[in-house]
């Protein structure tokens, strides 16, 4: 198997300080730093963490119901982590750099009462046919918070929060009406078998949470189609990819839906990671921040890539290899992939890109990379263990070509991206303050 190349990642990482070399931009922080008022406590005794109910109410609103799928579920998650950031820092007293404004507070405001009413209140923004089944899940964890001033203040810090981040998004350019080219000349990217769908172009325009624009990091492009990288790319995809290959084993198999599971397990591997570790409310408020709106990004930069290189899917270049001027090349026309082709296309990988950029987050907010974690996917019906951050990302990028859906290069390239997202974000965001 061959793996991805993390520089910095497998060398000396501190306890207290961690020295990442992150898609060559060298990071260095104490990311768990605490707020005075903030101190750790025991898992036995300590009441539910507001932050990850949250983040459970946010999933069951954007895909249990919704059915967002991965590129439109990234700037909803980041919308709702970024309002209850604001909202517990704030509280806290601003020991971090605000992702858009510290609501005036005290410290006697209650931190579970702004974190339900940030979340709550841009969940009905984003969701406003889901507003009576969120009310009564709003009205149901304000009930749990002993009324007085506490509450009341918690509530308007959450609302001003909220509110700030309502507004930033409004006109962001979400579920535009953008299309991709369909293109007819060998390399240029159309509909796949068996939908022969066309979705998610407007990701590629929507204005960036954190990153300059989302061309930012662009790339020089997949390789030629007459280069030997192509060719190797091709047959590797073709061989392992292929819905009845005979070198795939059964694990990679196994590995390749669970990383296509529509319900990422992404999701309960950073609350898994807030337990386990036993984070406080601000420590988990930062953390999923970081990684959701550095995901949003990393997803907004692959599809603004996507869009820039237009390149045609494993699928279409197999069955159409006759037209490509590539000797190392050959055509079969019924070749199928393990996993069904996303409707878009596919240079940069879309998944690498998001899973860059959550995995180097992770990575650099605890100071470590080995730590382990897991998860559970429906689709597989298996749980997969992972001993670091740096092994699921390598995974990932194996993955997607086990499953016929990626060239090596899309992913290699769309992993780079995510993490240049993550390095960019450390050096301008979210940093202590004191």
């Amino acid at each position: 198997m061959v793996k991805l190349r993390y520089a910095g990642w497998a060398g000396a990482l501190r306890r207290k300080a961690v020295h990442l070399s992150v898609a060559g931009v060298v990071t260095v922080g104490s990311p768990i730093g605490l707020g005075s008022s903030f101190a750790n406590a025991s898992a036995s005794n300590t009441p539910p963490n507001a932050v990850i109910t949250w983040d459970r109410n946010a999933q069951t609103a954007i895909w249990d119901i919704a059915g967002q799928q991965p590129q439109v579920q990234a700037r909803s998650f980041a919308m709702v982590h970024g309002a209850v950031y604001d909202a517990v820092n704030a509280i806290a007293g601003t020991p971090y750099q605000p992702y858009l404004i510290a609501p005036p507070a005290d410290g006697t405001e209650s931190t579970d009462a702004a974190v339900a009413t940030a979340g709550f209140l841009v969940l009905n923004a984003l969701f406003p046919e889901q507003q009576a089944r969120l009310r009564t899940q709003y009205d149901e964890a304000l009930a749990a918070i002993p009324d007085g001033t506490a509450k009341q203040r918690g509530i308007t810090v959450g609302t001003q929060a909220a509110a700030a981040m309502n507004a930033a998004r409004q006109n962001d350019g979400a579920f535009g009406d953008q299309t991709w080219t369909v293109g007819t000349q060998p390399g240029q990217w159309r509909p796949a078998p068996p939908a022969f769908a066309s979705d998610g172009a407007w990701v590629g325009d929507l204005k960036p949470f954190l990153i300059r624009s989302a061309s930012m990091f662009r790339t020089s492009g997949p390789p030629s189609l007459t280069s030997h990288r192509y060719a190797r790319d091709f047959n590797e995809v073709k061989s392992i990819g292929s819905a009845t290959s005979a070198v795939r084993t059964s694990d990679q198999t196994q590995a390749a839906i669970w990383w296509h599971d529509r319900h990422l397990a992404e999701w309960e591997i950073k609350r898994q990671l807030a337990t386990t570790r036993q984070l406080n409310t601000l420590q988990t408020a930062r953390m999923f921040a970081m990684v959701d709106l550095a995901e949003a990004d990393a997803t907004i930069a692959c599809y603004n890539e996507k869009a820039a290189w237009n390149f045609w899917r494993p699928v279409t270049a197999i069955r159409l290899a006759g037209t490509d001027g590539n000797p190392g090349t050959a055509a079969d026309p019924d070749w199928t992939p393990l996993l069904v082709t996303p409707p878009h296309p596919d240079y940069t990988s879309g998944h690498t890109c998001f899973t860059a950029a959550s995995m180097s987050a992770l990575a650099y907010f605890f100071g470590r990379d080995d730590i382990p974690f897991s998860g559970y996917s429906a689709a597989s019906g298996t749980t997969r263990y992972f001993r670091s951050f740096s092994q699921a990302l390598a995974e990932v990028v194996e993955a997607r070509i086990w499953g016929g859906i990626h060239t090596r290069t899309a992913d290699v390239e769309g992993a780079k991206i995510g993490k240049k997202v993550t390095a960019f974000m450390v050096a301008h965001y979210f940093k202590p303050k004191r």
